[in-house]
């Protein structure tokens, strides 16, 4: 009898060990902590996904806004568990990690020419116009040719004030990437980058400073993610597309730009898509980690908890809040790419996502 109470304890034990192994490995799970750094463009975007998902997962999310140069950095040196990115890494770039990197795309937005003219609520600009601006050639706002164009609306004599990004942007590769395929001069002397030697104007950290400095300085006109504008009510200007249309930013407008093909790894800009009705300045955002997530002693939880959340952010849930922020939701052709690509991360060789 006693042997049999001994045997009883014994299973009890067992059983209740086992019980406390799977809830210690659920709660570790829920206290991961997902560090990500990167690209300011999207994190109006982030900042309400990460904060849904850390509400209903536990997982714990920290994201600091850096630019898309300081989140690739970041990621090179492995200080974040994911860096984000406007502007894709070319073949080149990537062979400069220690290992290969792969991207997802999270959402599309619009990169909008703001502008401070008080009484102006809204003007169209060619891509002339935008060439004259910007390489610092139409240095007042009633120049003729914006007046030529704008004949409704009273421009002031009140010189051009351009704002650009001072860091490393992908706001600034996607708004370089357009520019370099609607104005040869451009691509001659400025051409296409994170950052760039201005002919003209004045910088700002982040998309936040250039919305900034655009709204308290009269006379001012910049590129800036289209969430900030809005954020801060600051004009934008209509933009004329490829087929000659002016569009402002919608979400529609910005969706239609992703009708095109769509690669394999997602890497694809965008601009200036022949589509009648696309917003002519629109791109997807990425966000990039290791293809392999066993490194620098990283843990499966770790490795798990970033596929996890990956794969979530993909989702239709996810998706559905980009458009609360004035983000498109990905169209479901990118979304496939990303689910496969993410199908091929691993850790030691094993694929994470089941």
């Amino acid at each position: 009898m006693i042997k049999n109470i001994l045997v009883s304890l014994a299973i009890l034990v067992a059983v209740t060990a086992c019980q406390n192994g799977a809830k210690s490995t659920a709660n570790d799970n829920k206290k991961v902590t997902l560090t990500a750094a990167g690209a300011t463009f999207p994190m109006p975007y982030y900042n309400l996904v990460f904060k849904k998902y850390t509400k209903s997962q536990g997982t714990l999310l920290t994201y600091g806004g850096i630019g898309s140069g300081g989140g690739i950095r970041s990621l090179k040196d492995k200080v974040v568990d994911f860096g984000a990115s406007d502007a894709f890494l070319t073949d080149d770039k990537i062979a400069e990690f220690s290992a290969p990197v792969v991207h997802i795309p999270t959402c599309l937005g619009a990169v909008v020419v703001a502008y401070n003219l008080p009484g102006v609520d809204q003007i169209k600009l060619t891509n002339g116009l935008l060439e004259g601006i910007f390489m610092g050639d139409i240095t007042k706002w009633n120049d003729a040719k914006i007046k030529e164009l704008n004949q409704e609306v009273n421009l002031p004599d009140l010189d051009i004030t351009v704002v650009f990004r001072s860091d490393g942007s992908g706001t600034t590769f996607i708004f370089s990437d357009f520019m370099s395929k609607i104005s040869q001069k451009w691509a001659d002397a400025v051409g296409l980058g994170k950052s760039l030697n201005w002919p003209v104007g004045i910088g700002a950290k982040g998309n936040p400073g250039v919305a900034g400095t655009i709204n308290q300085t009269t006379g001012a006109i910049g590129y800036i993610g289209s969430e900030y504008a809005l954020a801060q009510k600051i004009s934008t200007a209509l933009l004329q597309n490829a087929a000659g249309n002016y569009i402002e930013p919608t979400i529609e407008s910005i969706s239609a730009a992703a009708k095109g093909e769509i690669p394999a790894d997602t890497r694809v800009m965008l601009t200036n898509s022949d589509a009648a009705d696309a917003y002519p300045i629109s791109g997807f955002t990425w966000i990039l980690l290791y293809k392999d997530q066993a490194y620098d002693g990283r843990s499966y939880a770790q490795a798990e908890a970033t596929v996890t959340f990956l794969d979530w952010l993909i989702s239709a849930e996810a998706q559905a809040e980009a458009p609360k922020v004035n983000y498109a939701p990905l169209p479901t052709k990118a979304v496939t790419a990303a689910k496969e690509i993410l199908k091929n991360v691993t850790y030691e060789g094993k694929a994470i996502l089941k």
